[in-house]
């Protein structure tokens, strides 16, 4: 299968502006990758094969990035990929046991698609949002302080197609293709909508405020260290 003349000339094109920001052609790879999967779900062979073409690389210099994030799928990827962070503090805070549910909740395992398509479901390593432990990340968008029963309205709901909104972040939810699009690096308007902080993360801050500390200046020796 080959992209059709219309999706052919819209990917060019968007390929072009790409590649425009960065002073050597083959830096733009990566937003390339997500600009294909943005078009067919995941990096397929096509797409491969267009990064490679517009970018003068050999096909498999592009294959050895495209299999060396996780970010970029190798298969058909579902309409949300649901990620359950089971690192160290989401684990014992119960992400393990969200994990074991929703997989079996939903009947598929790591990096799996649901029969509907409507779901992929990924075990994932840290979020960067322990303070919310434990963690899921739908299309990369939070959903914090879960729990089991959360976890599994939360994919009935999405299955069901109902309208569902981070915990922090934009009101809308948006699809894979259209979180890879926004991962290209054209936006969707929605950058500002909603917290990107919540409480406990802004809580250290609130104490050394209170306390008047601050970050030491560049330069200035701090009590205790070695000026050696």
């Amino acid at each position: 299968m080959t992209y059709s003349p219309e999706v052919r000339e819209r990917l060019e094109m968007d390929a072009k502006e790409i590649i425009d920001r960065y002073p050597r052609p083959r830096s733009a790879l990566l937003p390339l990758l997500h600009l294909v999967q943005s078009v067919d779900g995941y990096v397929s062979e096509d797409g491969q094969e267009f990064c490679a073409e517009i970018l003068g690389l050999s096909k498999a210099e592009v294959v050895g990035v495209s299999t060396f994030y996780t970010m970029y799928k190798r298969e058909p990827a579902g309409e949300y990929n649901v990620g359950v962070c089971t690192n160290t503090l989401c684990a014992i805070m119960g992400g393990d046991q969200i994990w074991d549910e929703l997989s079996e909740h939903v009947g598929v395992g790591h990096d799996e698609t649901t029969s509907d398509g409507k779901i992929t479901l990924e075990r994932l390593e840290c979020n960067a949002a322990c303070d919310f432990a434990p963690v899921m990340v739908v299309n990369w968008e939070f959903f914090d302080n879960q729990t089991p029963e959360s976890a599994r309205q939360l994919v009935d709901d999405l299955q069901a197609g109902k309208e569902v909104s981070p915990t922090r972040g934009p009101r809308r939810l948006c699809t894979f293709k259209e979180a890879s699009r926004i991962l290209a690096g054209f936006p969707d308007g929605q950058a500002g909508e909603g917290p990107s902080a919540g409480g406990p993360s802004l809580e250290g801050l609130k104490i050394a405020k209170a306390n008047g500390w601050e970050a030491p200046k560049p330069g200035e020796q701090t009590e205790g260290s070695d000026a050696s």
